[in-house]
């Protein structure tokens, strides 16, 4: 009665952890910051001060290496919400859903999410873990490691 469903949830773990494992792209990022100051530029450095980045929104999996399955997150004022995505976005399960702590400075940013351990249960692919470190970079988006089958990868997301 459930082992299709499961098969395909199964499916989609493999998919994500395995493949994502395989994923050699980390290239570091350059900058160049050509900074040449003058006298006059120096009065307009107030007006462009930089701001916390804003991260409430739709984040999608960049490293999945696959088409039709990936992790999504969404972040609300104090929420994030992880969801297993697969069949092209018409079967998502709960894998994480826990507090946000929105960037209170520009740049980089982590934080420690407290999970909701009763919603998280309640889903067969939702994680076993009470707390869950993320991380903010221009570079990977918002990222954290999932661990399934035993097999850990950083997932990687960009901003839909």
């Amino acid at each position: 009665m459930y082992k299709k469903p499961i098969a395909t949830v199964i499916a989609a773990i493999l998919a994500l952890g395995l493949g994502a494992c395989g994923n050699t792209s980390g290239a570091p990022a350059s900058s160049a910051t050509g900074s040449t100051q003058s006298q006059t530029a120096q009065p307009t450095e107030t007006e462009s001060a930089e701001q916390p980045a804003n991260l409430i929104g739709t984040w999608k999996q960049t490293n999945s290496n696959s088409t039709d399955t990936w992790m999504e997150a969404e972040i609300t004022a104090d929420t994030i919400t992880i969801q297993w995505v697969s069949d092209n976005g018409d079967t998502k399960s709960l894998y994480w859903k826990g507090t946000y702590t929105a960037p209170d400075k520009a740049g980089d940013w982590k934080w420690t999410s407290q999970g909701d351990t009763a919603a998280m249960q309640a889903s067969l692919l939702g994680s076993q873990d009470a707390t869950k470190d993320f991380t903010y970079t221009e570079t990977d988006g918002v990222s954290w490691e999932t661990t399934a089958m035993g097999t850990t990868v950083t997932v990687k997301t960009a901003k839909q």
